[in-house]
């Protein structure tokens, strides 16, 4: 599913707001079931001292051998369930990476989206990575719907950029590059999402005569359909989501993003605002990952190398 402004960015229903703007604590308790434990969780000692950033890890997360993650499993290309019922996607396999520097392993557990930072404060997991936008509300505890404080925050280990894209069919792009140039155009979108706020939004700029119009479905697959089947000129979704569409939907033969991304903002790994080793130990796992180029094959081979950073920043969101 897509989030207002980066799954999860702004307004509507993204990870900051459903990927409904998530208020930075959730009153429920999470139901997850843990993923991946077909793998094994097991790490000798030994093989956790070899590691190159062990040291810099809590001592008992490292003699533990394990990050307990929460996440909401569903959201490919981030992290989704395969054929199989295996955990896949960009966070998953970021985090094998991270995991072999800092010699853990990373076992995520399947969650509520909104309830993911109260499992994080009630120690159900030790980290959330979820596609999670990094904002201000969230680093301070504050409920995005109300204003109010809510708790204490977290603090965010950033990772990966992801705005909101427009794609077309492939080789049909009429002209579309910009959002101004969707009036006189039908575009399709996930109900209440920031491509819907920032659709609707256009369609207010439009001059008479060029009204753009706005489909929306209850999920970004019956929207591609839509476009796929030749119902609208356009779509709109988060760009990890956009571009995955773009690999994978029929071969890379159906859709083509067009222009840039828009209202990018930093996903963020949240860790309890108290556990700053254990922060500092994913920022510098992250940034070794980007430095070895793990990093940059794992956004390649998810199609997403546009969302890619430089280095890995702590708190960055605004």
């Amino acid at each position: 599913m897509t989030a207002s402004t980066t799954r999860r960015t702004t307004a509507a229903r993204s990870r900051t707001a459903a990927v409904g703007a998530i208020a930075v604590a959730g009153a429920l308790l999470l139901t997850g079931c843990g993923d991946q434990t077909d793998e094994g969780n097991d790490v000798s000692t030994s093989e956790t001292s070899a590691a190159p950033l062990a040291d810099k890890l809590p001592d008992d997360i490292r003699k533990a051998g394990v990050i307990k993650v929460g996440s909401d499993i569903a959201y490919a290309p981030v992290e989704f369930k395969d054929g199989s019922g295996k955990t896949v996607g960009i966070d998953p396999d970021l985090a094998d990476a991270m995991g072999r520097q800092l010699g853990v392993k990373f076992e995520f557990e399947n969650g509520t989206f909104d309830t993911l930072i109260t499992g994080l404060r009630s120690d159900r997991y030790d980290i959330a990575m979820s596609a999670m936008t990094d904002t201000k509300d969230r680093q301070e505890g504050v409920d995005s719907e109300t204003g109010k404080k809510v708790g204490e925050g977290v603090d965010f280990v950033d990772y990966f950029t992801a705005g909101v894209s427009i794609y077309t069919k492939k080789g049909d792009d009429q002209g579309i590059k910009t959002w101004s140039d969707l009036c006189g155009k039908k575009i399709v979108l996930q109900r209440g999402t920031v491509s819907e706020d920032l659709a609707k939004a256009e369609a207010e700029k439009c001059p008479t005569g060029k009204k753009l119009t706005i489909e929306a479905y209850d999920n970004d697959q019956q929207a591609q359909t839509r476009l796929r089947a030749g119902g609208a000129d356009a779509g709109s979704s988060d760009f990890p989501v956009a571009a995955y569409a773009v690999k994978t939907s029929g071969g890379g033969n159906d859709f083509q993003l067009v222009g840039e991304q828009v209202e990018a903002a930093p996903y963020g790994i949240a860790v309890a605002k108290e556990d700053t080793q254990l922060r500092d130990a994913l920022k510098a796992a992250l940034d070794e990952i980007i430095k070895n180029g793990e990093y940059q094959k794992v956004l390649d081979k998810w199609g997403v190398a546009e969302g890619a950073v430089k280095e890995a920043t702590i708190n960055g969101g605004k």
